[in-house]
């Protein structure tokens, strides 16, 4: 095996693991590394060792719990129209300074459209208690926006990003059954749910990737091991808790000069009011989608209410998903007044803060009242 093949995300190993570790280990399991190794059907040692090199490479970005963040801190995906000799330096801000704007992309489309003048994208996530459009409001004033649009997610059709299982994905591939749909809610923790959360969600150094990687976590939350686990599995019992995900860097080339995307798209449409989640479940229930979303697009991108991302490394391919889907939705007689995409340019992605403490202290360092970003 040469060093090479050993952080390939196409070596044929590790894209055995990368398939089930991207984003099929689903919920808080007490031994993340034998889960994968089972289900790849590879010795665990082997797995560590892959998944070890790979993040040490780049080849993985970080390693870690996922949550179902949008229970935890009120989220939305925001769209920025922003002038454009300004716009490289808000992308920048939005990055580098807020610790709660995630996803941050910048996207073009094809021809001028409703809203193609919003160029930055990003998610943003406040923690409960403070004010979204207030934080919002912030950032426009820091960047010099020209204004934003708030786009919350109303219920999430579709949410795992597994891009080495779905490299070789046909157009239309879809379950047999509907999307479920989880509706947004708003989920407040205990001090001790929010310490073993804290714990939980911090990626892994490529030390901590180990069969018994929780161990660390709940010394660091100073919690016996047991403890550390009851608490962890009631919050998966209350769908807080999203999955264990080794994430792929697909955006810049890897250590190999290897690209695993090239490609990300943004799909919207505008379906008939009342009939979103019927939609929606049709949406989601196709392979090729990494999100899916039901959120408001309002007059600004012509009332689009289902929202999707798709990733690929062909252009071409990735407008063939998005055809697939609308002849779907056109088989289904579901009807769409209006759709189109909106392609991913620079990007870069982190995961969004969401502790109230943690809004409270970043405040103090910028200079910001915590009481005065209260709803």
């Amino acid at each position: 095996m040469s060093a090479t093949s050993a952080i390939s995300h196409t070596d044929e190993i590790n894209a055995r693991i990368l398939a089930i570790s991207e984003d099929r280990i689903a919920g808080f399991v007490r031994e993340p590394m034998r889960e994968i190794a089972r289900a790849c059907d590879l010795p665990v040692d082997l797995v560590i060792e892959r998944i070890r090199a790979m993040l040490q490479a780049g080849t993985i970005r970080r390693v870690r719990q996922t949550l179902m963040a949008t229970d935890l801190a009120p989220g939305a995906l925001v769209a920025w129209e922003v002038e454009a000799d300004r716009l490289d330096a808000a992308f920048d801000y939005m990055f580098q300074r807020d610790p709660f704007s995630g996803h941050v992309v910048i996207r073009s489309t094809d021809t001028p459209i409703h809203g193609s003048q919003y160029k930055l994208w990003t998610t943003l996530k406040v923690p409960h208690g403070f004010s979204m459009r207030k934080h919002a409001d912030s950032l426009r004033d820091k960047v010099g926006a020209k204004r934003y649009r708030l786009m919350p997610a109303r219920g999430i059709f579709a949410l795992g990003v597994g891009h080495t299982r779905r490299k070789s994905m046909e157009p239309g591939a879809k379950s047999d059954t509907v999307a479920e749909m989880h509706a947004v809610r708003s989920v407040k923790l205990s001090e001790l749910e929010w310490r073993v959360l804290m714990a939980l969600k911090r990626d892994l150094t490529p030390d901590e990737i180990t069969e018994n990687l929780w161990e660390p976590r709940a010394r660091e939350a100073d919690l016996p091991l047991p403890v550390f686990y009851e608490v962890a599995e009631s919050l998966d019992g209350r769908k807080v808790i999203g999955r264990f995900s080794t994430f792929l860097e697909h955006v810049k080339p890897t250590a190999t000069g290897e690209r695993v995307t090239r490609f990300n798209a943004l799909f919207h449409w505008a379906v008939p009011a009342g009939r979103e989640i019927e939609a929606g479940r049709e949406i989601g229930r196709h392979h090729i989608l990494t999100h899916c979303y039901w959120r408001e697009g309002g007059p600004e991108f012509n009332h689009v209410n289902v929202m999707a991302v798709a990733h690929g490394t062909d252009r071409d391919l990735v407008r063939a998903h998005k055809a697939a889907i609308d002849d779907h939705l056109r088989g289904i007689k579901m009807p769409f007044s209006y759709t189109n995409v909106f392609w991913g340019g620079r990007s870069e992605i982190k995961p969004s803060e969401i502790a109230p403490a943690a809004y409270a202290e970043w405040c103090r360092a910028t200079g910001l009242d915590p009481e005065s970003m209260r709803d």
